[in-house]
Protein backbone atom coordinates (compact mmCIF):
# COMPACT_ATOMS: atom_id res chain seq x y z
CA UNK A 1 0.00 0.00 0.00
CA UNK A 2 2.81 2.40 0.87
CA UNK A 3 4.42 1.69 -2.50
CA UNK A 4 1.14 2.39 -4.34
CA UNK A 5 0.66 5.72 -2.52
CA UNK A 6 4.20 6.74 -3.36
CA UNK A 7 3.58 6.09 -7.07
CA UNK A 8 0.37 8.12 -7.00
CA UNK A 9 2.12 10.95 -5.21
CA UNK A 10 4.79 11.12 -7.91
CA UNK A 11 2.36 10.96 -10.85
CA UNK A 12 2.72 13.68 -13.46
CA UNK A 13 1.28 14.64 -16.83
CA UNK A 14 2.74 16.31 -19.93
CA UNK A 15 0.37 18.97 -21.28
CA UNK A 16 0.52 21.22 -24.32
CA UNK A 17 0.05 24.81 -23.11
CA UNK A 18 -1.39 27.60 -25.32
CA UNK A 19 -2.42 31.19 -24.65
CA UNK A 20 -5.38 33.33 -25.74
CA UNK A 21 -3.25 36.42 -26.47
CA UNK A 22 0.08 34.92 -27.44
CA UNK A 23 -0.49 33.15 -30.72
CA UNK A 24 3.12 32.01 -31.02
CA UNK A 25 3.25 30.69 -27.45
CA UNK A 26 3.04 26.92 -27.24
CA UNK A 27 4.98 24.74 -24.83
CA UNK A 28 4.96 21.18 -23.56
CA UNK A 29 5.08 21.41 -19.76
CA UNK A 30 5.05 18.62 -17.20
CA UNK A 31 2.87 19.08 -14.13
CA UNK A 32 2.45 17.02 -10.99
CA UNK A 33 -1.11 15.75 -10.63
CA UNK A 34 -0.87 16.66 -6.95
CA UNK A 35 -0.39 20.37 -7.74
CA UNK A 36 -3.34 22.60 -6.96
CA UNK A 37 -4.84 24.55 -9.84
CA UNK A 38 -3.52 27.70 -8.16
CA UNK A 39 0.01 26.25 -8.16
CA UNK A 40 -0.39 25.37 -11.84
CA UNK A 41 -1.37 28.98 -12.57
CA UNK A 42 1.63 30.26 -10.62
CA UNK A 43 3.93 28.06 -12.67
CA UNK A 44 2.35 29.29 -15.90
CA UNK A 45 2.52 32.95 -14.83
CA UNK A 46 6.31 32.69 -14.72
CA UNK A 47 6.33 31.42 -18.29
CA UNK A 48 3.77 33.65 -20.02
CA UNK A 49 3.28 36.78 -17.90
CA UNK A 50 -0.44 36.43 -17.18
CA UNK A 51 -1.06 36.97 -13.47
CA UNK A 52 -2.63 34.21 -11.38
CA UNK A 53 -5.71 36.29 -10.57
CA UNK A 54 -6.31 37.10 -14.25
CA UNK A 55 -5.94 33.54 -15.51
CA UNK A 56 -8.64 31.07 -16.45
CA UNK A 57 -7.65 27.58 -17.53
CA UNK A 58 -9.43 25.33 -20.02
CA UNK A 59 -8.65 21.66 -20.59
CA UNK A 60 -8.88 20.12 -24.10
CA UNK A 61 -8.36 16.54 -25.17
CA UNK A 62 -6.07 15.45 -28.00
CA UNK A 63 -8.98 15.76 -30.46
CA UNK A 64 -9.37 19.49 -29.68
CA UNK A 65 -12.58 18.94 -27.71
CA UNK A 66 -13.05 21.15 -24.67
CA UNK A 67 -13.49 19.03 -21.57
CA UNK A 68 -13.85 21.52 -18.74
CA UNK A 69 -12.80 24.77 -17.05
CA UNK A 70 -10.41 24.46 -14.13
CA UNK A 71 -12.38 26.85 -11.93
CA UNK A 72 -11.56 25.61 -8.44
CA UNK A 73 -8.08 26.83 -7.53
CA UNK A 74 -7.96 24.61 -4.44
CA UNK A 75 -8.47 21.30 -6.24
CA UNK A 76 -5.49 19.23 -7.43
CA UNK A 77 -4.86 19.08 -11.16
CA UNK A 78 -5.51 15.31 -11.06
CA UNK A 79 -9.14 15.95 -10.13
CA UNK A 80 -9.78 16.95 -13.76
CA UNK A 81 -8.19 13.70 -15.08
CA UNK A 82 -5.76 15.12 -17.64
CA UNK A 83 -3.52 12.72 -19.56
CA UNK A 84 -0.37 13.16 -21.63
CA UNK A 85 -1.08 15.02 -24.86
CA UNK A 86 -4.05 17.02 -23.59
CA UNK A 87 -3.98 20.79 -24.02
CA UNK A 88 -4.18 23.37 -21.24
CA UNK A 89 -5.37 26.70 -22.66
CA UNK A 90 -4.75 29.97 -20.79
CA UNK A 91 -7.39 32.70 -21.02
CA UNK A 92 -6.06 36.12 -19.98
CA UNK A 93 -8.96 38.06 -18.43
CA UNK A 94 -7.04 41.32 -17.90
CA UNK A 95 -7.60 43.77 -20.80
CA UNK A 96 -4.50 45.75 -19.74
CA UNK A 97 -2.29 42.68 -19.42
CA UNK A 98 1.26 42.75 -20.77
CA UNK A 99 0.20 39.94 -23.10
CA UNK A 100 -2.55 41.97 -24.79
CA UNK A 101 -2.18 44.05 -27.94
CA UNK A 102 0.57 41.91 -29.42
CA UNK A 103 3.40 43.82 -27.69
CA UNK A 104 5.25 40.65 -26.70
CA UNK A 105 5.17 39.22 -30.22
CA UNK A 106 5.05 42.03 -32.80
CA UNK A 107 8.19 44.15 -32.43
CA UNK A 108 6.88 46.63 -35.01
CA UNK A 109 4.50 47.91 -32.31
CA UNK A 110 7.38 48.88 -30.03
CA UNK A 111 8.70 52.43 -30.38
CA UNK A 112 12.37 52.28 -31.35
CA UNK A 113 14.98 54.49 -29.73
CA UNK A 114 16.89 56.60 -32.23
CA UNK A 115 19.76 59.06 -31.97
CA UNK A 116 21.30 61.44 -34.48
CA UNK A 117 24.85 60.96 -35.77
CA UNK A 118 25.94 64.22 -34.13
CA UNK A 119 24.60 63.21 -30.72
CA UNK A 120 26.10 59.74 -31.01
CA UNK A 121 29.50 61.18 -31.93
CA UNK A 122 29.41 63.36 -28.80
CA UNK A 123 29.02 60.37 -26.53
CA UNK A 124 31.97 58.74 -24.82
CA UNK A 125 32.29 55.03 -24.15
CA UNK A 126 30.49 53.98 -27.33
CA UNK A 127 31.55 51.07 -29.52
CA UNK A 128 32.50 53.53 -32.26
CA UNK A 129 34.86 55.35 -29.88
CA UNK A 130 36.32 52.00 -28.84
CA UNK A 131 36.95 51.02 -32.46
CA UNK A 132 38.63 54.34 -33.17
CA UNK A 133 40.87 53.93 -30.14
CA UNK A 134 41.83 50.41 -31.16
CA UNK A 135 42.43 51.54 -34.74
CA UNK A 136 44.75 54.34 -33.60
CA UNK A 137 46.71 51.88 -31.46
CA UNK A 138 46.81 49.09 -34.06
CA UNK A 139 46.25 50.69 -37.47
CA UNK A 140 47.51 47.70 -39.45
CA UNK A 141 45.04 45.35 -37.75
CA UNK A 142 42.07 47.54 -38.65
CA UNK A 143 43.23 48.58 -42.09
CA UNK A 144 41.15 45.96 -43.88
CA UNK A 145 38.11 46.47 -41.66
CA UNK A 146 37.47 50.13 -42.54
CA UNK A 147 36.63 51.55 -45.93
CA UNK A 148 38.74 54.17 -47.70
CA UNK A 149 35.85 56.62 -47.28
CA UNK A 150 35.62 56.15 -43.52
CA UNK A 151 34.42 59.47 -41.98
CA UNK A 152 34.61 61.18 -45.37
CA UNK A 153 31.08 62.49 -44.90
CA UNK A 154 32.22 64.43 -41.83
CA UNK A 155 34.75 66.41 -43.91
CA UNK A 156 32.21 68.22 -46.09
CA UNK A 157 32.24 71.33 -43.90
CA UNK A 158 35.92 71.26 -42.96
CA UNK A 159 38.33 73.22 -45.18
CA UNK A 160 42.01 74.06 -45.02
CA UNK A 161 42.36 77.41 -43.26
CA UNK A 162 39.33 76.99 -40.99
CA UNK A 163 39.73 77.84 -37.35
CA UNK A 164 38.91 74.82 -35.22
CA UNK A 165 38.72 73.25 -31.79
CA UNK A 166 39.83 69.66 -31.20
CA UNK A 167 38.56 67.25 -28.57
CA UNK A 168 39.48 66.05 -26.11
CA UNK A 169 41.00 69.07 -24.40
CA UNK A 170 39.37 71.84 -26.46
CA UNK A 171 42.70 72.55 -28.16
CA UNK A 172 42.43 75.38 -30.70
CA UNK A 173 44.21 75.81 -33.98
CA UNK A 174 43.82 75.96 -37.74
CA UNK A 175 43.03 73.21 -40.24
CA UNK A 176 46.08 72.50 -42.42
CA UNK A 177 45.13 69.26 -44.14
CA UNK A 178 41.94 67.38 -45.10
CA UNK A 179 42.19 63.99 -46.76
CA UNK A 180 43.45 60.43 -46.52
CA UNK A 181 46.61 59.40 -44.72
CA UNK A 182 47.53 55.85 -45.62
CA UNK A 183 50.32 55.73 -43.05
CA UNK A 184 47.75 56.23 -40.28
CA UNK A 185 44.98 53.99 -41.56
CA UNK A 186 42.01 53.92 -43.95
CA UNK A 187 39.59 56.81 -44.19
CA UNK A 188 39.86 60.56 -43.79
CA UNK A 189 42.05 62.56 -41.43
CA UNK A 190 42.34 66.21 -40.46
CA UNK A 191 45.74 67.86 -40.06
CA UNK A 192 45.72 70.61 -37.42
CA UNK A 193 48.28 73.21 -36.43
CA UNK A 194 47.64 74.02 -32.78
CA UNK A 195 48.06 77.54 -31.48
CA UNK A 196 50.28 76.17 -28.73
CA UNK A 197 52.84 73.33 -28.79
CA UNK A 198 50.30 70.67 -27.82
CA UNK A 199 50.89 68.42 -30.83
CA UNK A 200 53.29 65.62 -31.73
CA UNK A 201 55.10 66.76 -34.90
CA UNK A 202 55.62 69.49 -37.49
CA UNK A 203 53.32 68.01 -40.15
CA UNK A 204 55.44 64.96 -40.96
CA UNK A 205 53.89 61.64 -39.97
CA UNK A 206 55.78 58.38 -40.45
CA UNK A 207 58.03 59.93 -43.07
CA UNK A 208 55.26 61.65 -45.06
CA UNK A 209 54.73 65.42 -44.94
CA UNK A 210 51.07 66.36 -44.93
CA UNK A 211 51.48 70.04 -44.01
CA UNK A 212 53.93 72.59 -42.61
CA UNK A 213 53.83 73.88 -39.03
CA UNK A 214 56.20 74.65 -36.11
CA UNK A 215 57.59 71.68 -34.17
CA UNK A 216 55.19 70.02 -31.70
CA UNK A 217 52.24 72.05 -33.01
CA UNK A 218 50.98 69.46 -35.51
CA UNK A 219 48.42 66.69 -35.07
CA UNK A 220 46.47 64.32 -37.31
CA UNK A 221 43.02 63.53 -35.93
CA UNK A 222 39.78 61.99 -37.11
CA UNK A 223 37.10 64.39 -38.43
CA UNK A 224 34.69 63.64 -35.60
CA UNK A 225 37.15 65.18 -33.15
CA UNK A 226 37.21 68.52 -35.00
CA UNK A 227 34.73 71.40 -34.72
CA UNK A 228 35.22 74.33 -37.10
CA UNK A 229 33.88 77.83 -36.54
CA UNK A 230 34.65 80.99 -34.61
CA UNK A 231 37.45 79.71 -32.40
CA UNK A 232 39.91 82.62 -32.08
CA UNK A 233 43.33 82.12 -30.60
CA UNK A 234 43.10 82.29 -26.82
CA UNK A 235 44.71 85.18 -24.92
CA UNK A 236 47.02 83.52 -22.37
CA UNK A 237 46.33 86.39 -19.94
CA UNK A 238 42.54 86.55 -20.35
CA UNK A 239 41.84 84.64 -17.16
CA UNK A 240 44.40 86.53 -15.03
CA UNK A 241 43.10 88.79 -12.31
CA UNK A 242 43.27 92.52 -12.93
Amino acid sequence: MASRLQIEGDASVLLRVTHSNLKSFAADIRFSLQMSVEAVKDKLWKKCGTSVNSMRLELYDDCKNKLCDLRDDSRPLGFYSPVDGFRLHIIDLDPSSVTSGGWLEDTSLVEKYSISEDEYNKRSGTFRKFKEQMASQNPSEFRNKMSDDYMGDLCSNIKVGDRCEVDPGEKRGVVKYVGRAEALGPGFWIGVQYDEPLGKHDGIVKGTRYFQCPPLCGAMVRPDKVKVGDYPERDPFEEDEI
